[in-house]
C-alpha cells in the first residue's frame, strides 16, 4: 500500500524540489517532496483558508498539519510581532516545514514533529489546518475536542473543509465542542469555519 501524507514515516522515494507560491501579493519559495500533501503546488482549500485566516501582529499561532509549511510561512509573515508553531505527524513535511522557514528567512516561526498535540506546549491566539480528512472523521474531530486546551480564551480554531468532505458534520462537531462557529468563506466547494473559546464564567 502506498503512503498518504498523514504517514509518520513515509516509505515512498524522496524526490524534493522547489516550488513558487503565489499568496497575498507574495511569491513564497518552498520545497516540496514525495509524500506530503499537495506536493505540487498550493491546493484550493488551503488558499481560500490562508486568504481568509484572521492573524493579527502579535498572534501566537498554531499551524496543525503543516505539510511543507506555506499555512505557517504565510501566517508568520502576518503575526510580524507574534510566533507561529508548525506541526505535522509526517516527519518529512516536518523538516521540509523546518527547511522552509530558512529559505524563506522566516525567524519567528519553529517547525516540528507531533502526532496530534502531543508534542504541543502553551496556548494560542490562533490554531489554523487544513485537516487531514484521508486519515479519517476520528482525527479530524479529536484536533476540534482537544482545541480548546490549546487556546487562549477568546483564541480561535479555524478550519477549511470541502463540502463533500463532511463540512455539515465539522460545523456540528465544532459548534458542540465551542458553543459557537462562523462561516467565513463558503466557495469553490469549500466552507472556512471559525470557533472561538468562550472565557469560563463562575457563578
Amino acid at each position: 500500500m502506498s503512503d498518504h501524507y498523514y504517514t509518520k514515516t513515509p516509505t515512498s522515494e524522496s524526490n524534493p524540489r522547489i516550488i513558487d507560491i503565489k499568496i497575498l501579493g507574495r511569491v513564497y519559495k518552498v520545497y516540496s517532496d514525495s509524500g506530503v500533501f499537495s506536493k505540487k503546488g498550493l491546493d484550493k482549500g488551503t488558499e481560500i483558508l490562508i486568504k481568509k485566516m484572521p492573524v493579527n501582529a502579535n498572534d501566537k499561532v498554531l499551524d496543525w498539519g503543516t505539510g511543507y509549511g506555506i499555512i505557517g510561512i504565510v501566517a508568520a509573515y502576518l503575526a510580524r510581532d507574534g510566533q507561529v508553531e508548525m506541526i505535522d505527524v509526517n516527519e518529512r513535511a516536518a523538516l521540509l516545514a523546518k527547511k522552509n522557514l530558512e529559505l524563506n528567512g522566516i525567524t519567528n516561526a519553529k517547525a516540528y514533529q507531533s502526532d496530534g498535540f502531543l508534542n504541543v506546549n502553551g496556548k494560542f491566539d490562533l490554531i489554523v489546518s487544513n485537516p487531514p480528512f484521508r486519515a479519517g472523521k476520528k482525527v479530524v474531530h479529536n484536533l476540534v475536542e482537544r482545541a480548546p486546551e490549546f487556546l487562549v480564551d477568546g483564541g480561535g480554531l479555524i478550519l477549511v473543509v470541502q463540502r463533500k468532505q463532511g463540512a455539515e458534520s465539522l460545523t456540528k462537531k465544532m459548534e458542540d465542542v465551542f458553543g459557537n462557529v462562523e462561516i467565513l468563506d463558503r466557495s469553490g466547494g469549500y466552507r472556512v469555519l471559525l470557533s472561538k473559546k468562550q472565557a469560563y464564567k463562575s457563578n
